[in-house]
């Protein structure tokens, strides 16, 4: 299927006006998948014809939305499998699944309206495309872990990355419904615990590695 593809801006306010109206669509999209352009339009600051002149319909504008998460996704999942100053062996596969927990949440937290719309708007295929690097460099992460000794083998490595990532999901899911906060720590500790860490380790885990990666996260709008 063809994807639906946004009109390139050229001067520097089309560029800034395109800006602001994903920054909006991602805030107004999380808060209600129902928003319609016209009250996005709204928010953003701009009348209806410039944001129809950047997205001519829903469907261009969520493609958008999808390629900024992708490119996003993989600018983290650079800092996430290229820890700064690293060198020698790969550090430990429970740390670097906790790491690479902690530099995805907030693309996830950024991105969770997505999650929303993916089914009914986007597709689950565009969805598992956006995905299938992070679930790629998990799986890896597990294999090793499992050959190291760091996790149990109960499941087959990708069954249990599979299985990681809808967890991500359903905590995203809550944080999107008001009933969970949280920074990434938690989903991190709960990540490494669900992969067979024990509890304690889980925690001293994520709280040792977690002061590294908070100036590499991206940040929030």
């Amino acid at each position: 299927m063809t994807k639906p593809v946004a009109r390139a801006p050229q001067r520097r306010n089309a560029r800034s006006n395109r800006a602001r109206i994903l920054a909006t669509a991602r805030r107004e999209l999380g808060r209600n998948p129902d928003t319609t352009l016209e009250e996005l339009a709204r928010a953003a600051g701009v009348v209806r014809r410039t944001l129809f002149g950047h997205f001519p319909g829903r469907a261009a504008l969520l493609e958008a939305l999808a390629e900024e998460a992708s490119e996003v996704l993989r600018g983290a999942m650079a800092d996430a499998t290229q820890p700064a100053g690293s060198a020698g062996p790969p550090e430990p596969a429970d740390r670097a699944l906790a790491r690479f927990t902690l530099l995805m949440w907030p693309v996830g937290d950024r991105y969770r309206m997505l999650l929303a719309l993916a089914r009914h708007d986007l597709g689950v295929e565009r969805v598992a495309e956006i995905l299938a690097p992070a679930r790629a460099e998990v799986t890896a992460i597990l294999e090793r872990g499992r050959r190291d000794g760091a996790f149990p083998a109960h499941l087959p490595p990708a069954v249990l990355s599979a299985g990681l990532e809808a967890m991500i999901v359903a905590l995203l899911e809550q944080v999107n419904t008001g009933a969970l906060e949280d920074d990434g720590t938690r989903a991190a500790v709960a990540t490494l615990i669900a992969a067979g860490v024990p509890e304690r380790r889980a925690r001293t885990v994520v709280e040792d590695v977690r002061p590294a990666v908070a100036a590499e996260a991206v940040p929030a709008d």
